[in-house]
């Protein structure tokens, strides 16, 4: 199963800003859309795709809830995507995660993930 590796989230004041990292070792990400989902403490039950971007770079998609704020990026390069937050607000707080999307162009929703994710944590 496709295994990533996400990092780059830790504690943030509202208004701030993070970049959240996911690649893997074990296959080239290159063939592949990537996307972020998202879930939030005490709702284990629920995920939400955040983002998504197309094998080619060309197509990106947002949920309405992070629109203008985030935006995702991929360098096939360094095997990574990326997911810059701006203008982080408190609900934002939430085990982020990154998956395959189940299209190339993004228009099918995200695979289950299989990382353990990165904490974003926006308080006070």
């Amino acid at each position: 199963q496709l295994q990533f590796v996400e990092s780059g989230g830790g504690l943030v004041q509202p208004g701030g800003s993070l970049r959240l990292s996911c690649t893997t070792s074990e296959f080239t990400i290159d063939d592949y859309a990537i996307g972020w989902s998202r879930q939030a403490p005490g709702k284990e039950r629920e995920r939400e795709d955040v983002s998504c971007i197309s094998k080619g770079g060309g197509i990106t998609n947002y949920a309405n809830s992070v629109k203008g704020r985030f935006t995702i990026s991929r360098d096939n390069a360094k095997n990574t995507v990326y997911l810059q937050m701006n203008s982080l607000k408190p609900e934002d707080t939430a085990v982020y995660y990154c998956a395959v999307a189940g299209d190339i162009d993004c228009s099918a929703s995200l695979m289950d993930s299989w990382g353990k994710g990165t904490l974003v944590t926006v308080s006070s």
